[in-house]
């Protein structure tokens, strides 16, 4: 299953062979309006459903200072859920990469830099803060909740299928996570592999249910941040919880990793950390 907005991926540069840019550019970055996938899911911009943001770390940041010394960081970034546009992946690395060779007075300057570039691809803030690498934000923790993936269940869904969704009468408060999420890269195929999160309070979901669902995404292919909103979308309509939140954290690919979560307004933001596989 492929995402909604083809036409608009053609002249991406995700798929295509790039020349990496020796000087800083912000024209590489290439924002995708997120309204074209959020329709079939019945999601309207002017009345989101939940609250939420994308995450972003980049680990391959790097400047010039004014001596022409390299200097090194990790840089994260917040992007909420609620601005028109996501910025593409690829262009995002290669924006980041026009940083090499480029002179910078000081973490203030790349910081304002990075937020006033990218808040004007997205259509809304970006927050950015640079952390050292050795910074201990940046040491892997576990997903809170009980893990579902060693329940024994035979699968057969490869394709969404949110059927296989149901709960019982019984109200609970209750985090699961599983490790097998894995969906594709709407342009290229490429496997994007995840954990995901889910946190809510109401109606009992069944496990087994909830675990073929998830892995039911493997064929699917999507941006990450659709893929959690279509999550999202499927729990509220099957499940009707009071309160829900939704977090995938994917893989790190080519120096990016991203973490989008949405939740029911109100819903208390998932607690900083970062895994293992990213």
């Amino acid at each position: 299953m492929k995402t909604q907005c083809p036409d608009v991926l053609k002249n991406a540069p995700l798929g295509r062979e790039s020349a990496y840019p020796e000087r800083y550019d912000p024209t590489l970055l290439f924002p995708i309006a997120r309204a074209a996938n959020r329709a079939p899911l019945g999601i309207a911009d002017e009345a989101l459903p939940f609250v939420g943001e994308d995450e972003w770390h980049a680990f391959e940041l790097s400047w010039l200072d004014p001596k022409g010394k390299p200097i090194v960081a990790v840089a994260r970034f917040r992007l909420l859920a609620t601005s028109p546009n996501l910025i593409e992946s690829k262009s995002w690395k290669l924006y980041l990469n026009s940083f090499n060779h480029s002179r910078f007075a000081g973490h203030a300057e790349v910081e304002q830099t990075l937020a006033r570039d990218l808040s004007a691809a997205a259509g809304g803030d970006v927050s950015v803060t640079l952390l050292d690498v050795d910074d201990e934000a940046l040491t892997p923790r576990r997903l809170p909740g009980d893990c579902i993936d060693g329940l024994d269940v035979e699968i057969h869904d490869y394709a969404p299928n949110p059927d296989l969704l149901s709960a019982g009468d019984e109200t609970i408060e209750e985090s699961l996570h599983s490790h097998l999420l894995k969906s594709n890269c709407p342009v290229t195929g490429q496997p994007d592999w995840g954990s995901v999160l889910i946190r809510y309070h109401g109606p009992r979901i069944d496990r087994e249910g909830l675990l073929k669902y998830l892995v039911s995404y493997r064929q699917h292919q999507d941006f990450h941040e659709h893929c959690v909103e279509h999550i999202f979308t499927d729990l509220m309509a099957r499940v009707r919880p009071e309160r829900l939140l939704v977090m995938a954290r994917y893989v790190r690919r080519g120096g990016l990793d991203i973490s989008p979560w949405r939740a029911t307004p109100g819903e208390r933001p998932p607690e900083p950390l970062r895994l293992a596989r990213q």
